[in-house]
This record gives C-alpha cells, structure tokens and sequence, in this order.
C-alpha cells in the first residue's frame, strides 16, 4: 500500500473546501513564509481536515464556532464561512452557530464574527457567479 502524499491530498482537500480561493491564499503564503504553507497543506488539510470522523460540513461548522470564540481571526472566519457554504452549510446554521457562541466567547467576538458574515454574504450576493 503506498504512503499518502499528505502535500497533494491536501491541496485537494483545501481546493474542495475552498475552491480557488483556499489555493490563492496559500499560494501567497510562498514568497514569504513557504514552509508555512506546507504545513497548512500537509498538516491541516492532509492531515487533520483528512480525519474521517467529521466530515467536512461538520468540520466547518466547528471551523467557524472556534474561530468565532477567538475574536480576531476574521480574515480566516471570512474563508472559512465561504468554504461552510461550499460544503452544505447554510447562512442561517452559520449566522446560528456564531449566535450560540456568544454564550461561550462573548458577545464581542460574537458580534464580530456576525459581522463578517455580513460581509461574506453581501459579498456573495455581488457576485453571484462566486456563490456556492
């Protein structure tokens, strides 16, 4: 049985989840910080995102939930939201899910997240050819 190739099943993974979108922000990791974007393809989508016990509706729902309780990541709750629309989630389970995270995170992060789900949305309905 040959060993997996965790660098191309995770680009795979990542393209699946994100489309060319995921593979963009990865790539403009490489002029600077190439080892970093190994390891966000080997170690998160090769590895971690391969996991079979959570597929990947669930994983992004809990995507979404962690980084709403962290407060600050919204460039990434942005992706993250697109890709939960790429793999079945709906706007009201996501809007949902960052709701039910203020009880957990607090309002502000919660209003945040609110808030670039806003964004996110608005923008897809701009261009819907992008809409998932």
């Amino acid at each position: 049985m040959k060993a997996p190739d965790k660098y191309t099943d995770g680009k795979q993974k990542l393209k699946a989840i994100f489309g060319e979108h995921g593979e963009n922000a990865v790539a403009a990791l490489d002029p600077v910080a190439p080892d970093l974007a190994r390891q966000i393809y080997e170690h998160a989508y090769g590895d971690t995102y391969a996991r079979e016990t959570l597929n990947l509706r669930d994983r992004s729902l809990v995507t979404i939930a962690g980084l709403t309780a962290l407060g600050y990541p919204q460039q990434q709750l942005a992706s993250h939201i697109r890709g939960g629309l790429n793999v079945g989630l709906d706007r009201e389970e996501i809007v949902e899910t960052i709701t039910h995270m203020a009880l957990y995170a607090g309002f502000p992060a919660a209003v945040n997240a609110a808030l670039t789900a806003k964004d996110v949305f608005a923008d897809l309905d701009a261009h819907p050819q992008e809409t998932p």
